[in-house]
C-alpha cells in the first residue's frame, strides 16, 4: 500500500507515527554530530523541511525522548555501525548509544506570522516566555 505524503509536518514524532512517506534526512544528524562545529546555521527556502529537520535533531538528542529509539528504527542513523578499531558499548551501532543523552532547548519562529513589528515582537516575546516556563526548574 502506498504511504500517504504528509504536507505540512512540522513535528518528526507525528510524522513517523503516522506512516506518511519520509525523505530519510537523518545522516544530518551524523554529519552535524562529525563536523564539530561551535555553530550550525541552517538556511534553505521556505516549506524546505528546516523545521522538521530541527524537530529530527531535538527528538534524536533531547532527554525527554530517551528510550524512544523506534521513531529511527529502519532510519539511516539507526544502522551506523563502528568503523573498525572504534569502541562501541551498544553493540556495533555508533549512535544509538547518543538517543535521548542530551538536554535539549529547541526554539523555533515557525509558528510567528504576524504582520506587523508590534504583534511578531510580542508573539517572539511569548515564545521565548513559554520556552522558559518549560525549563523553569
Amino acid at each position: 500500500m502506498a504511504r500517504v505524503v504528509g504536507i505540512g509536518h512540522q513535528n518528526f514524532e507525528q510524522l513517523i507515527q503516522s506512516g506518511c512517506f519520509y525523505i530519510d534526512k537523518t545522516r544530518f544528524i551524523r554529519e552535524w554530530w562529525e563536523n564539530g562545529d561551535v555553530v550550525t546555521l541552517i538556511t534553505r527556502p521556505r516549506r524546505f523541511g528546516k523545521t522538521l529537520n530541527m524537530s529530527m535533531l531535538e527528538q534524536f538528542f533531547s532527554l525527554e525522548y530517551a528510550g524512544r529509539g523506534e521513531l529511527f528504527q529502519g532510519l539511516a542513523i539507526w544502522q551506523e555501525k563502528f568503523s573498525d578499531g572504534e569502541k562501541s558499548s551498544d553493540g556495533n551501532y555508533k549512535y544509538r548509544q547518543l538517543q535521548g543523552t542530551y538536554p535539549v532547548i529547541s526554539l523555533s519562529f515557525a509558528n510567528v506570522k504576524e504582520t506587523c513589528f508590534s504583534n511578531a515582537r510580542k508573539k517572539i516575546c511569548q515564545t521565548i516566555r513559554n520556552l522558559y516556563n518549560k525549563f523553569d526548574f
